[in-house]
């Protein structure tokens, strides 16, 4: 899917830099857990094209790079998921993003697990974080965003994500516990 998405927008002519933003929550004791696969995905891709994530910009995490000479920022904001648009609203105004450059990566408890969706733009779906976003983008919704897909029932059907169903439990029990989240990038 990432190397989809590479393709697909970083084949550009404009030298315009992209920001992603994970959400997630800071600290221990939140790694691993379901709302931090927008963090995992953000690490995930950072490793795949070597971007350091070793700064502090704007309330986030924050690391910049290069995907086939476009220039890339990376962002996890560190005011935990419901105030996420507390660091990416003034990441974008800093670097005079327009929000088509901007695409949030966030889980979706309403796509099957492993399953990612870009959008280019949409409202929070009852997502707190990406109310957050909206918000601090003065209500504006024309921002990409990638959901990651944890749905439980398609967990416990197709017997996938094993991983998952400890953290999920049956909907209702084991929502604290850690999962390890993996993603491949191609």
């Amino acid at each position: 899917m990432l190397s989809r998405l590479s393709r697909h927008y970083f084949c550009s002519i404009s030298p315009q830099p992209w920001l992603f933003v994970g959400l997630g929550n800071p600290g221990d004791k939140f790694k691993g857990t379901r709302h931090n696969v927008g963090f995992e995905m953000i690490d995930a891709f950072a490793e795949a094209v070597g971007i350091p994530m070793d700064t502090v910009h704007c309330k986030a995490l924050f690391g910049k790079g290069f995907v086939n000479g476009v220039p890339v920022f990376l962002a996890k904001p560190q005011t935990y998921m419901n105030l996420s648009g507390e660091s990416s609203g003034p990441l974008a105004a800093y670097y005079k993003l327009p929000l088509n450059r901007v695409i949030v990566f966030h889980d979706d408890m309403n796509l099957p697990c492993g399953v990612l969706r870009l959008h280019h733009n949409g409202g929070h779906g009852s997502h707190n974080g990406l109310k957050s976003v909206i918000h601090n983008f003065r209500g504006n919704t024309l921002f990409p965003r990638l959901r990651i897909g944890l749905l439980v029932k398609w967990i416990q059907k197709h017997f996938c994500c094993k991983s998952l169903m400890r953290l999920l439990g049956n909907g209702t029990k084991g929502k604290g516990e850690k999962a390890d989240f993996t993603f491949w990038v191609h």
